[in-house]
């Protein structure tokens, strides 16, 4: 584990390249260029407030908030969006970057905290947009707010470890992209971000549970829209993703050379 540390620390360089690189390739040739950075997301939030708030008045039960629904749908669909782009993006990692890896040598680990470092930018841009609504419109949580950061840590354990899964089943089965693509939709409706989970029958809502998006996204909503702190289910969470990890390391060092091999 330790020497794994070592050998990304040593090619950090190579990390931050193919950050910038990813970064630049996805606004080269646009008019506007990184500014679709913070235009996008604030379209989408701004979407979001008018027509559930304004034109549907849509009211979530147990909120006085007028933006009770919107910030509950926003902060839901923000914390997908993270676990979604690493994921997809994590799955075809390997046979994107396959020349890169036959032809030169470096730690098969940088390619995984690459996409998580353009992810978590990305994220960082919608996030702080999302934060500067609560505050003008009045419904920052406060200091609850703080227990967003070690959720959002958990988070991305787990969804880096998913994704590292996937890709690596992905390399010597390459429908597996195309399963996951078709199952995320399935998952996203699965998981309480448009509709809350209190509204569903019980058999459902039993059902709804086991799923682990369903935690975290109830964590997120708990924090930023009913302003509490999160209950003891981040437990569970982190133990879950810590023990998906360690099967995601596992995997990835006993397959580390046949990936090579099989791209």
């Amino acid at each position: 584990m330790i020497e794994s540390v070592h050998k990304v620390w040593v090619f950090r360089q190579f990390i931050v390249g193919n950050v910038r690189r990813e970064f630049q390739s996805r606004y080269r040739n646009s008019l506007l260029g990184s500014t679709w950075v913070v235009l996008s997301p604030l379209s989408q939030i701004l979407i979001y407030t008018v027509i559930f708030s304004q034109i549907m008045k849509a009211r979530l039960p147990g909120v006085e908030s007028t933006f009770g629904y919107s910030i509950f749908l926003c902060s839901g669909i923000i914390m997908w969006g993270l676990f979604s782009e690493i994921t997809s993006k994590c799955q075809s990692m390997f046979l994107d970057n396959a020349n890169l890896i036959k032809k030169v040598n470096f730690p098969k680990l940088c390619i995984p905290i690459s996409v998580t470092i353009n992810a978590l930018l990305n994220f960082l841009v919608i996030f702080t947009l999302f934060t500067i609504f609560l505050l003008v419109s009045g419904n920052f949580p406060g200091i609850v707010y703080l227990a967003i950061f070690p959720l959002l840590a958990i988070l991305v354990l787990f969804s880096v470890s998913l994704g590292v899964i996937v890709g690596i089943i992905n390399v010597f089965f390459r429908d597996a992209a195309h399963f996951y693509s078709i199952f995320l939709h399935f998952w996203f409706w699965l998981t309480p971000i448009v509709y809350p989970s209190s509204i569903l029958p019980e058999p459902i809502k039993a059902l709804i549970q086991i799923n682990p998006m369903t935690g975290f996204i109830k964590e997120i909503q708990t924090i930023i829209v009913h302003r509490q702190w999160p209950g003891s289910e981040w437990i569970y969470l982190g133990a879950f993703s810590l023990t998906l990890c360690t099967f995601a390391a596992i995997l990835f060092k006993r397959r580390a050379a046949e990936i090579v091999d099989e791209l």
